[in-house]
């Protein structure tokens, strides 16, 4: 299954939009969790966790439930 080349710097924006005002917050966030080699983060403005691409690439596969930094959403089969 194709990913997305730029999956681990960005969600896809029909996952996140970027005109979110918490878009960059969320993007150092993910960066920071990808570089620590941790499976997620806290959303800096819900607080709730949210799966790193690196994670989802780990696992494999798509799971079909709308992940926000999905890697195979977008790409090129």
């Amino acid at each position: 299954m194709a990913t997305r080349p730029d999956a681990l710097e960005r969600p896809h924006p029909d996952r996140f939009d970027p005109a979110r005002s918490d878009y960059d917050a969320c993007l150092e966030a993910h960066r920071a969790a990808v570089a620590a080699g941790s499976a997620g983060y806290l959303d800096p403005t819900t607080r709730l966790f949210v799966i790193t691409a690196a994670t989802h690439l780990d696992r494999g596969s798509c799971c079909d439930r709308g992940c926000r930094h999905c890697p195979w959403i977008g790409a090129e089969d």
